[in-house]
């Protein structure tokens, strides 16, 4: 029996599982040992409290999901209107005996940069807890599987932890692939290969200001969970909730250390192409201050008058050359005198 239910759990891990025409990603009755049992719409929708933990996860884009959040689930307008809004901001909202909360993740479906963050929306009470969402999320995933193998989490309030956890461990990955992403691009610069450090500086800068929009009131979310005063919350759970607050406060400085340490090689970035535009105008100044005086002459010796000295003389033009190169070392001279170069 234990291996049907991993079976049928482990399917709905699979990419096209979330895509079910009549909203119901999953519905699981959790066991209390860490395990669950799939349950389909009649069971949600007869579902009562005594029957154990539900989890329903939605697709909140379908029909069915939109009518039974709206008139089945007994929900207030509130949390109906929070777990169908178009666009959120992660936090943290007790409503009665329940608990509103939204939250971020990073964005690893097909063709998606991760920094377009996803959003779950989720609803939290006694015996029960819904989740919504428009994109898939493998943090979803990473909990059901688990659930699978009886190692999930036990009640509601585990299950939120979980969810959050799963959440933040990808954004990890992100971070410290920007963090590496900056570091390789300053050595690059360190070893003179500048190539396109400017355009890559830029996408890690745009990544990272994307991610810390989303991260910096998910902190705020999870720091209120550890101080809510709420009967589904007591202390153990609060330290759980302070630790994952305390993580995403780390990738919060974390971004915003790799927005200062891109800000500082794109500084030099530009020191070294100003460098370099400076050193070639500079050596581009000496020659044109070295054949000026040469052009002079030349000139003057090229204008078509009479009287030109050593028009007929047979070496004029060798003697003319001497000259010239007479005034190069002259004017060499004068410039290393002068320390103009």
């Amino acid at each position: 029996m234990q291996d049907q239910i991993e079976a049928r759990i482990q399917g709905l891990l699979t990419a096209g599982a979330e895509d079910e025409h009549d909203g119901l990603i999953s519905g699981l009755l959790l066991d209390g040992a860490g395990g669950a049992r799939e349950v389909q719409w009649a069971d949600v929708r007869g579902w009562t409290p005594e029957r154990g933990v539900l989890w329903v996860h939605l697709n909140r884009t379908k029909e069915d999901s939109d009518h039974y959040i709206r008139h089945e689930a007994g929900l207030d307008e509130v949390v109906v209107d929070a777990l169908l809004a178009a666009d959120t901001r992660p936090r943290v909202t007790p409503q009665g005996q329940g608990l509103i909360v939204n939250l971020r993740g990073v964005n690893f479906n097909p063709g998606a940069e991760p920094e377009d963050m996803i959003s779950l929306r989720i609803w939290i009470q006694k015996r029960r807890i819904i989740t919504s969402r428009a994109r898939r999320s493998m943090a979803t995933r990473d909990v059901q599987e688990r659930l699978s193998r009886g190692t999930g989490p036990k009640d509601e309030i585990d299950c939120l932890f979980e969810l959050a956890q799963a959440l933040l461990s990808r954004v990890g990955h992100v971070v410290d692939e920007l963090s590496d992403a900056v570091d390789g691009l300053e050595e690059q610069v360190v070893a003179g290969d500048m190539g396109k450090v400017r355009e890559e500086l830029a996408h890690a800068r745009r990544r990272a200001i994307a991610l810390r929009r989303h991260l910096a009131p998910q902190r705020e979310a999870m720091a209120r969970l550890t101080g809510e005063r709420h009967e589904m919350l007591d202390a153990i759970d609060s330290a759980h909730f302070r630790e994952l607050a305390d993580e995403t406060t780390r990738y919060v400085e974390e971004l915003d250390s790799i927005r200062e340490r891109a800000s500082v090689v794109q500084d030099e970035v530009l020191n070294r192409l100003t460098e370099r535009q400076n050193r070639n105008s500079y050596v581009l100044t000496v020659v044109a201050a070295i054949m000026l005086p040469l052009s002079f002459v030349t000139s003057l010796f090229g204008v078509s008058l009479g009287g030109i000295p050593f028009a007929g003389e047979p070496d004029a033009f060798w003697v003319l050359l001497w000259i010239l190169a007479l005034i190069i070392v002259i004017e060499i001279a004068l410039f290393r005198w002068s320390k103009w170069f």
